[in-house]
């Protein structure tokens, strides 16, 4: 499994709003894509943090395809609730330490 971190300082006062796009717009993007299948995001308390949304991918090569052909169009949907610029990272999932996490996402 493979997961991607999202990061950047939103506009607090536009949280809601935010919380309706990720969930009308960006979601619906995700979930039409090869190996997507899960996001988490977690929003700050402070104004001063960075929200981060972490996706979860069956295989590295779907969140690259994503990544290079999707993104750019969600990082759109993304920068009118951004103060910073949207950054990303990619990391390894070792299953074998979460196994209860697993088995919740294939089910």
């Amino acid at each position: 499994m493979f997961a991607r971190f999202v990061e950047f300082i939103p506009k607090m006062e536009k949280k809601e709003e935010l919380v309706k796009v990720v969930r009308n717009e960006i979601l619906p993007i995700l979930r039409k894509q090869p190996g997507f299948l899960e996001i988490i995001p977690l929003f700050p308390e402070t104004k001063t943090e960075k929200l981060v949304t972490i996706t979860f991918w069956s295989e590295k090569t779907n969140a690259e395809r994503y990544e290079r052909e999707i993104f750019p169009k969600v990082e759109e949907i993304l920068k009118p609730y951004a103060t910073t610029p949207v950054t990303f990272k990619h990391y390894n999932v070792e299953t074998t330490l979460c196994e209860h996490f697993v088995s919740a996402l294939v089910a």
